[in-house]
C-alpha cells in the first residue's frame, strides 16, 4: 500500500460511517454512477440481473442487501423481509444452485437494547427461508467489538442450519486461534483481511504483517476438515493459495476464491476459466456510503478511480 494510502485509509474509513458525509454525498450525480461499478443497484431486480451476467461467466455469488447499525427493531425487521423476498426471487429465478446470501448482524439488530436476542431472531429466519429454498448463508464479520458475539450466533445458528458460513478477519491478532476452533467438519470459513480501522492492541497494521497473518490462517484452513473460502484481490495471495491446497491434499473445488463485485473482474474470469470456484461478493440497496467508502479504502487503485471519474479524467 502506498504511503498516501496509509495515509488516507483512516480517514476514508472514519467517513464511511458519517452520516452527513452519506447525505451529501447521495445528492451528488458522479457519486451514484461511479458507485454501480461497486453496486449494480438498489433493487433485486437489478442484484438479480448481475447474478445471471456473473453465472454466465462461471462465477458463484454471495449477495449483501446493504445496511449496518440499524437504530430500531423495526428497520431490523425490514432488513430481515428484504432479504426473505430476496430469496423468494431467487429461488422464483432458478438461481439458489449459483447464490447465497451474506448478513451483517448489526443490520438485524445486534447493536439494539437484547440486541443479541433481535439479531438472532432475525439471523434464524433468513436462514430458515435459505434453507427451504435451497441455498446457504454466510454471517458477514464487523469491527472487532462485534466478534464475540458474531461467532456466538454464529454457533447457534449452526447447531440448527449447519450450512451456515462465518467470516474471519486475518489482521485481528485473535484470528489464528479462531480458525483452529472453527475449522470441524462441514465448517464454511471465508478469510478476508479486513476492512475496518482497528486498533493495533487487536489488529496488524502493515500490509506485510497481515498477508503473513492471512497466509498462515490460510494454512490452517487447509488442513482442517471445513471448506476454505479465501477471499483476496491480492494477487501474490492469489499465485500461493493452489499451492497451500496441494501442499494439504487439496484440489479445485475443495476450496473458493471469492472476491467483490467490480474489483478485478479479468482476474475472476481467469480463475473460473482455469477450473477454481469463484464466488463474487455483490452488494445491492439504497444504504451503499459505508460499503463504497471502505472499498476506497482498501485500495489505492479504487481511489484514484474514484478521482478519476470525480473531475473528469
Amino acid at each position: 500500500m502506498s504511503i498516501l494510502a496509509t495515509l488516507l485509509r483512516g480517514p476514508l474509513l472514519s467517513l464511511a460511517r458519517s452520516d452527513r458525509a452519506r447525505r451529501l454525498a447521495v445528492k451528488v450525480p458522479i457519486t451514484a454512477a461511479v458507485v454501480s461499478r461497486f453496486v449494480p443497484g438498489e433493487t433485486v431486480d437489478e442484484c438479480l440481473k448481475a447474478v445471471r451476467a456473473l453465472a454466465a461467466n462461471g462465477l458463484l455469488t454471495t449477495i449483501d442487501h446493504l445496511g449496518e447499525d440499524t437504530s430500531s427493531e423495526a428497520d431490523a425487521a425490514a432488513i430481515r423481509d428484504a432479504y426473505l423476498r430476496l430469496l423468494t426471487a431467487l429461488a422464483e429465478a432458478g438461481l439458489t444452485d449459483v447464490a447465497e446470501v451474506s448478513v451483517k448482524l448489526t443490520a438485524l439488530g445486534i447493536g439494539l437494547p437484547d440486541g443479541r436476542r433481535i439479531a438472532l431472531a432475525n439471523a434464524r429466519a433468513i436462514c430458515a427461508a435459505a434453507q427451504e429454498v435451497g441455498t446457504t448463508v454466510t454471517v458477514d464479520a464487523e469491527d472487532h467489538t462485534t466478534t464475540d458475539t458474531t461467532l456466538g450466533i454464529l454457533a447457534e445458528l449452526r447447531r440448527e442450519f449447519p450450512g451456515t458460513a462465518g467470516v474471519l478477519q486475518a489482521y485481528l491478532h485473535r484470528t489464528i486461534e479462531d480458525v483452529a476452533v472453527l475449522n470441524g467438519e462441514g465448517s464454511r470459513i471465508r478469510l478476508c483481511k479486513g476492512a475496518y480501522a482497528e486498533p493495533a492492541e487487536v489488529a496488524h497494521q502493515t500490509r506485510e504483517e497481515v498477508s503473513a497473518s492471512y497466509l498462515a490462517c490460510t494454512r490452517v484452513l487447509m488442513d482442517g476438515a471445513g471448506l476454505p473460502m479465501l477471499a483476496t484481490h491480492d494477487p501474490e495471495l492469489i499465485t500461493a493459495i493452489p499451492e497451500l491446497a496441494g501442499a494439504a491434499g487439496r484440489g479445485k473445488g475443495e476450496y473458493e476464491f471469492q472476491m467483490l463485485y467490480g474489483i478485478r473482474t479479468d482476474e475472476q474470469r481467469r480463475l473460473a476459466a482455469a477450473g477454481e470456484t469463484v464466488r463474487v461478493y455483490v452488494p445491492y440497496g439504497t444504504d451503499w456510503w459505508g460499503y463504497f467508502i471502505r472499498r476506497l479504502a482498501e485500495r489505492p487503485a479504487n481511489l484514484a478511480f474514484f478521482l478519476r471519474a470525480l473531475f473528469g479524467r
